[in-house]
């Protein structure tokens, strides 16, 4: 491909609505282009990346025993009311109608799809174990867009589904995905942590996510990962050990305490001249419509989407004033939030674990200015019958697996797979016949990838200031010949034919026959990422091209009878073993 050809425009300045490196550098260099909130045209310098991903990914799966369909994006609403989750996916949730006004939806995911096809189609044990997959645009209604291809509406997704006779059988082909989601990623240049994740609308008992750690704030999750073993989970899911903390208020009896305009953790420690861990604080959250009240020691936070799990819900959000102050007069109680508390509040209540070791404590009375202190469970204050897991783990916590500490960082997540087991094929009623001739609903599990979050991902750990930094085995193209001055006659004739020698021995190359300064030339090669650079301008008078890597920025000559040769060894090289590094060490 010649660069007068290519339809690309560059620009020098980020686009305004660019929040994050990856965004940023896809606009400048040309490679995709907003249409509106969220979606994007992939213009042909990011279909080439992306159909290099895809076909890494079709490569791995094939290899992995899975076979490739298509199934529709449009989907009727009797498959998701079947399955349950017409009414409690969210807004995210395209819905529509067609002209015969039956509601549809534009799918964000396809269980219910897969598990209809596998309804009808596998009838017996003796066609188990089976994997399906496609790679497919999807479609999400995010309520805000953000972060470019990292969260758009509209985004390519590979995604899989096996079905399986025993739970063993399905334990065997999470590891045999989880193997090939390791080697796809390394192929495209990408280092991934496999964390524990919350399973969210998708379901299922056990799923982890395949991370893109970073050093930036570029990242979308929090990741939790231990300094000595291997353990990482996504915040959500994060479980750690509390460090040692002053858990005893010392107060010498139980008594309700003047605690005047202390309405934050902050000001009651200060007011009373305690630890914030001896405090028991307590907040109101909003879950389905109902207010759940959520203790936990004061020093802690609460991890929203484990208090939603912890309580089956499908949303969730803090209560506003408003609802704090309707559920305190439902409850005959006549306080303000920031003096609430367990005793005579009528709403369900979880409490986290850390609050059981609290003594002589101090917690919300429904008195306004007022406090209990000096409490006790079991003698001045009931425990909560339902407790779970609801604390965000933090920095500097004990590993759950080894009690080494928990560092924190941030991570975009890739992929991720699930052990769905019968959530679906239950209530779809996608039964088989077993050996016995008995029907028994299929164990599912669910494998997605996304294709062009990972092209992003790449961008955002892989650039420097000049642009993007593409590992070769996803770049665009392989080599760019550039001719300093495309009207010296020797240099434009040694970049064509050093051009042609390349296409001749298949190495991807772009020759920029632009007439623009050389400059501009690598300007652009550089923010657009190309992996390597032949120049061809005053060390002809030598016989010699310079080659510019770009992941090192190393400058070496070459004769140029040895340039493909030369290129050759170094572009396979790339693609096969040199996964690049990332601009500093997690």
């Amino acid at each position: 491909m010649k660069m007068s050809k290519l339809f690309v425009t560059t620009l020098r300045e980020n686009p305004a609505d660019a929040e994050v490196v990856s965004h940023q550098l896809l606009v400048r260099a040309g490679f995709i282009r907003r249409l509106t909130s969220g979606i994007y045209s992939y213009l042909p310098l990011m279909w080439r990346v992306l159909k290099k991903v895809e076909t890494i990914v079709r490569e791995e799966m094939d290899l992995a025993g899975a076979q490739e369909l298509l199934m529709p994006i449009l989907q009727p609403a009797d498959i998701w009311r079947e399955s349950g989750r017409w009414e409690v996916y969210g807004k995210e949730l395209m819905r529509l109608k067609d002209r015969h006004d039956r509601e549809c939806c534009l799918g964000p995911t396809h269980e219910e799809v897969i598990t209809t096809l596998a309804k009808n189609e596998v009838k017996t044990y003796k066609k188990l174990p089976i994997n399906l997959y496609q790679i497919q645009n999807k479609f999400r209604d995010e309520i805000r867009p953000r972060f470019g291809l990292l969260r758009g509406r509209e985004f390519i997704m590979k995604d899989a589904y096996s079905f399986h006779t025993s739970h063993e059988c399905l334990l065997k082909e999470y590891d045999n995905m989880a193997g090939a989601y390791t080697r796809i990623f390394k192929r495209c240049g990408l280092e991934t942590r496999m964390v524990q994740s919350d399973s969210g609308a998708i379901g299922g008992s056990v799923s982890h996510e395949f991370m893109v750690l970073t050093l930036t704030d570029s990242g979308e999750s929090d990741v939790l990962y231990c300094d000595t073993c291997d353990y990482a989970a996504n915040s959500n899911r994060a479980e750690s050990i509390l460090l040692d903390a002053i858990t005893d208020g010392g107060f010498s009896k139980s008594e309700i305490t003047d605690t005047p305009g202390t309405t934050t953790i902050e000001d009651l420690a200060k007011f009373l001249n305690i630890a914030p861990s001896a405090i028991c604080k307590s907040m109101v959250y909003i879950v389905d419509s109902t207010p759940v009240l959520a203790m936990i020691r004061g020093d802690q936070a609460v991890e929203e989407i484990k208090l939603l799990n912890a309580c089956a819900g499908n949303e969730i959000r803090i209560a506003d004033d408003e609802e704090v102050k309707e559920l305190l007069q439902k409850s005959g109680l006549n306080t303000v939030k920031g003096f609430i508390g367990p005793s005579g509040l009528k709403c369900k209540i979880i409490a986290d674990h850390s609050i059981k070791e609290l003594k002589n404590f101090v917690v919300g009375c429904n008195q306004t200015d007022k406090h209990l202190t000096g409490a006790n469970w079991g003698v001045d204050i009931e425990m909560p019958e339902n407790t779970a897991d609801i604390r965000l783990a933090q920095k500097g916590d004990c590993c759950p697996v080894c009690q080494g500490h928990l560092l924190i960082t941030k991570g975009i997540e890739v992929g991720n797979i699930f052990q769905l087991g019968t959530k679906y094929s239950d209530k779809m009623n996608a039964l088989y016949q077993d050996e016995n001739g008995q029907e028994k609903p299929f164990i599912m599990g669910c494998y997605g990838i996304g294709v062009s979050r990972t092209a992003s991902a790449a961008v955002e750990s892989f650039h420097d200031k000049d642009g993007i930094i593409w590992p070769a085995s996803i770049a665009p193209y392989h080599v760019v010949v550039i001719p300093v001055n495309i009207k010296d006659e020797e240099q434009a004739t040694v970049a064509e034919n050093i051009y042609q020698d390349l296409c001749r021995v298949g190495i991807e190359a772009i020759l920029d026959d632009r007439a623009d300064r050389a400059g501009v030339k690598f300007k652009d090669a550089d923010l657009i990422g190309f992996p390597f650079r032949v120049t061809c301008g005053k060390t002809l008078s030598e016989g010699m091209i310079e080659l510019k890597i770009r992941k090192t920025g190393e400058v070496i000559k070459v004769p140029v009878d040895d340039v493909a040769f030369t290129l050759q060894e170094l572009v396979k090289k790339a693609i096969n073993t040199d996964v690049p590094e990332p601009a500093g060490k997690i």
